[in-house]
C-alpha cells in the first residue's frame, strides 16, 4: 500500500458498532480503484495501525435541528444529552465520532415571531442561538458541529438537491390547496384535517386553509421502495412502536409534498425561481447532509455517510421516517442507517411545550442543582423510546437516592477508611477470597453490559447498571467489614478490600464518563490517579489490576450532597409522641436476621415479601421498603426485626413481624448491625 493510499469509510461494511473485519483501502495507482484490506489478524474491536496510518470505524450521531422561536426547554436537553451520552461512549470505544446538532431558523412561524418584536428574522434568530449554544456548552455538550440553516454551506446544499430533484422530474410546479399548521410547519390531507377535527392538538390552534402556486415533490412514487426498505431493514425505524406506525401510515398511501411557498419569504430561494422559498422540511431534513460535508467535500462525506443515528423526538418520526428516507432515494442517495423516535419528557399535566407556556429552564435547574445531576436525572428517568415524567420533586429523590447515597456514600466511606484504617495507601492485594471474586466479576461484568444496553439505545437501562455496581459495592464493604479487619489487625486483608474497592471506583470513573461532566474527572482526581477517565477508554475499563499500589487517595468531600428542602423538612416534623418506662421497652422484642429470598408483591409498588431467618426460624414479612432497595440487592442482607409484633395480612400476603427502616425525604434506609452478628441476636 503506497504513503498515498486513503482508507475508505468503514461505516458502510459490516456492523456500524464494531470494527469491520475489512475496509476499502485507495490504492492510490487511479482514482477509484480499492482493494480489500484484511483486519482480522489485527483483532476487532480495537485501533488497527497499518503503515502509519490509524483505522477508526466512524459514528454518525445526529439531534434534530431545533427550532428558535423561544429558548430551549427540558425536553430538549433530552435529546441532546442522550445524543451525546452516545457520542461520548463511542469516541471512548475509539470511533471516529460525528456529533451533529443545530437551529432550523426559516419558515413562516419565525418570520411572524420577528415581525411581533419588530426586528428582522435574522436578528431574531441570532438572539436565541447564541442562548442555545450557550445552553449545550453549561450542559457538557460535546457536538462536534453545529448547523445553522441561514448558513451559506447549508443553503448551497439545499438547493443543490432541489434542483437535482427537479431535474430528475420528481419535482413539478402546481397550487396547493388544503390544510396546513404554522406551528407543525406541516401539511395535511383533508381526510388528516378531518380526523383532527381541523385542530391541531400540539399547537392547540385551528388549521388553515391555504391556497397558493407551489412545488411539489412526487412522494406518492417512492412508497412501495421505502416499505420494502423498512421490512428489510428492521432496525431502520425504531422502537418498534414507531416502526409499525410508519409502515401503517405509508400503506394508507402517500400524497405528494408540497414542497415550497410563495407567500412568505423567510426561507431558501428555489434556485430557478425566487418567487419561492423551500418548504421547511425539505430544508431543515438536509442538514444531516450539511453536517456531513455534502457535496463539497466528497472525502468527509465518504467517510461519514450515512448516518449511524437519526436521534429524534416521537412527535416529528414521520418527516424523519417518510419525507427524509424519499428525499435522499430522489437524490440517489444512501439511507441512513437508524431512525430512533424517543419518547417525551412530560409533566404531570401533559406535554411540556413552548406554546402551552409550561416548559422547564434547564439552566435554572443546573444552577440548583449542578449539570450531573440534571444529567443523570435525564437520561435516569426516560426509559429511552418512551415517555418519561419530570418533576423537581422526583429530581430531587433521584439525586439523594442514586447520586448522594449510592454512589456518593460508596466514594466517601472508602476513601475516609482508607485514610483511617491505611494512612490513605493503596497497597498491593492480597489472596482473593470468594467474596473478592465474586465482587471483581461484578465490577469488570459492567463496561459489557453498560455497552451493550449503548449500542441497543437502552441509556436508561445501562444508568441502572452503574447504579447496581455501587449498590454492590456498598454490599461488599458491610460484608467485608473493614472496621473489624482493622480491629483484629489483619492489615493484608485490608488492604485486599481497599484495592479492590479502589478498582471498583476506577471503573466506575470510566463508565460514568459518557453520562456525567464533572464527577469523574473528580472522582478520577481523588484516587490519585493520572491522566483523566476519558482518555483511558473502555476498554481500560474492563482490565484488572490497574491502580498502581501504593497509591495515596485525597481527601473526600461529598461528591453530590444531599438536597434538603427545608420548607418540606419543616412540614414533616412529627408532634412529639408519649416517653416509654423501661417496663413498656421490655415488652419490645427486637432481633437481628438475615434475608434469605426477597421478591416483588404484584400490584403493589411499595411492597417487597422477605424471608427473613431470626435464628430459631424464618419468618415471612412484608415491608414497605420497595422505592428504595431491589429484591435482588437484599439477598444476605442483615437488619433488625420487631419480632413480637401480631401478624397481619397485607395486600393478602401474611406478614410475622417488621422489619426496621429509617425514612429520610421519602428514601428508606434499613437499620442494620454495624458488622455481621448471629442471627436471632436480640438488640437490647
Amino acid at each position: 500500500m503506497s504513503k498515498a493510499s486513503r482508507v475508505m469509510p468503514v461505516t458502510a461494511l459490516g456492523n456500524p458498532n464494531r470494527l469491520p473485519e475489512k475496509v476499502l483501502v485507495e490504492t492510490g495507482t487511479k482514482a477509484g480503484w480499492y482493494r480489500e484490506l484484511d483486519l482480522a489478524p489485527l483483532g476487532r474491536g480495537h485501533l488497527s495501525v497499518v503503515r502509519g496510518m490509524t483505522l477508526k470505524p466512524t459514528y454518525y450521531i445526529t439531534t434534530p435541528i431545533y427550532y428558535p422561536t423561544a429558548d430551549l426547554h427540558i425536553g430538549h436537553a433530552y435529546t441532546t444529552v442522550a445524543a451525546d451520552a452516545l457520542a461520548r461512549f463511542k469516541r471512548m470505544q475509539g470511533y471516529d465520532v460525528l456529533f451533529l446538532t443545530g437551529t432550523d431558523e426559516h419558515g413562516q412561524k419565525l418570520e411572524s415571531r420577528a415581525r411581533e418584536e419588530g426586528v428582522s428574522p435574522q436578528a431574531f434568530v441570532d438572539g436565541i442561538v447564541i442562548r442555545i449554544k450557550e445552553l449545550w456548552r453549561l450542559m457538557g455538550i460535546t457536538h462536534d458541529d453545529f448547523v445553522r440553516t441561514t448558513e451559506k454551506r447549508h443553503m448551497d446544499v439545499v438547493q443543490h438537491i432541489f434542483a437535482q430533484v427537479f431535474e430528475k422530474g420528481d419535482i413539478y410546479k402546481g397550487q396547493y390547496e388544503g390544510w396546513y399548521c404554522e406551528g407543525c410547519e406541516g401539511y395535511f390531507t383533508a381526510t388528516q384535517a378531518r380526523e383532527m377535527d381541523g385542530h391541531c392538538q400540539d399547537h392547540e390552534r385551528p388549521l388553515q386553509r391555504l391556497q397558493e402556486d407551489a412545488y411539489f415533490f412526487r412522494m406518492s412514487s417512492y412508497s412501495d421502495r421505502l416499505l420494502e426498505h423498512i421490512r428489510e431493514n428492521p432496525q431502520f425505524i425504531q422502537p418498534e412502536s414507531r416502526r409499525n406506525e410508519i409502515v401503517a401510515f405509508i400503506e394508507r398511501g402517500l400524497e405528494d409534498l408540497c414542497v415550497s411557498r410563495s407567500s412568505f419569504h423567510w426561507g431558501i430561494p428555489v434556485p430557478f425561481d425566487e418567487e419561492h422559498v423551500i418548504y421547511v422540511w425539505f430544508d431543515a431534513l438536509s442538514n444531516y447532509l450539511t453536517g456531513a460535508g455534502y457535496p463539497d467535500d466528497l472525502a468527509r462525506f465518504e467517510r461519514y455517510w450515512p448516518a449511524d443515528v437519526h436521534l429524534v423526538g416521537k412527535e416529528i418520526t414521520r418527516f424523519h421516517a417518510i419525507i427524509w428516507p424519499i428525499i435522499l432515494m430522489a437524490a440517489g442517495l444512501p439511507l441512513p442507517r437508524q431512525i430512533f423516535a424517543h419518547g417525551w419528557l412530560v409533566l404531570d399535566s401533559g406535554k411540556m411545550s413552548k406554546t402551552r407556556g409550561n416548559v422547564v429552564d434547564p439552566v435554572i435547574l443546573i444552577e440548583k442543582y449542578g449539570v450531573d445531576a440534571v444529567r443523570y436525572f435525564l437520561l435516569c428517568e426516560v426509559p429511552f423510546g418512551m415517555d418519561g415524567v419530570y418533576s423537581e420533586d422526583a429530581l430531587i429523590a433521584r439525586l439523594n437516592s442514586d447520586l448522594a447515597n449510592d454512589q456518593g456514600n460508596l466514594v466517601h466511606r472508602t476513601v475516609s477508611m482508607l485514610h483511617k484504617f491505611l494512612d490513605g495507601e493503596v497497597l498491593p492485594p492480597g489472596a482473593e477470597t470468594e467474596l473478592d471474586r465474586s465482587f471483581r466479576e461484578r465490577i469488570l461484568a459492567t463496561p459489557e453490559r453498560m455497552g451493550s444496553l449503548f449500542d441497543a439505545m437502552e441509556i436508561s437501562k445501562a444508568v441502572n447498571v452503574m447504579r447496581e455496581l455501587a449498590s454492590f459495592a456498598n454490599k461488599y464493604i458491610d460484608e467485608a467489614a473493614p472496621w473489624a479487619l482493622a480491629k483484629e489487625g489483619q492489615k493484608d486483608r485490608l488492604a485486599t478490600v481497599f484495592y479492590y474497592l479502589a478498582e471498583c471506583l476506577r471503573v466506575l470513573a470510566i463508565v460514568s464518563s459518557p453520562l456525567l461532566v464533572e464527577t469523574p474527572e473528580k472522582l478520577w482526581s481523588l484516587l490519585g490517579l493520572e491522566g483523566n477517565p476519558r482518555s483511558e477508554g473502555w476498554s481500560k475499563a474492563q482490565e484488572w489490576g490497574v491502580t498502581p499500589p501504593h497509591t495515596r487517595v485525597g481527601v473526600s468531600e461529598p461528591l453530590f450532597p444531599r438536597i434538603v428542602d427545608e420548607e418540606k423538612k419543616e412540614e414533616k416534623k412529627q408532634p412529639k409522641v408519649p416517653q416509654l418506662t423501661m417496663k413498656d421497652f421490655q415488652q419490645v422484642e427486637m432481633k437481628v436476621g438475615t434475608v434469605k429470598t426477597a421478591e416483588a408483591i404484584p400490584k403493589a409498588e411499595r411492597l417487597l415479601k422477605l424471608t427473613v431467618d431470626i435464628g430459631d426460624e424464618v419468618r415471612q414479612i412484608v415491608a414497605g421498603i420497595a422505592e428504595s432497595y431491589r429484591p435482588e440487592d437484599l439477598t444476605g442482607q442483615q437488619v433488625v426485626v420487631l419480632t413480637n409484633l401480631r401478624p397481619a395480612k397485607i395486600r393478602g400476603v401474611k406478614s410475622e413481624g417488621m422489619v426496621l427502616a429509617a425514612v429520610d425525604d421519602g428514601i428508606m434506609r434499613l437499620l442494620v448491625p454495624d458488622g455481621r452478628v448471629e442471627e436471632g441476636s436480640k438488640i437490647s
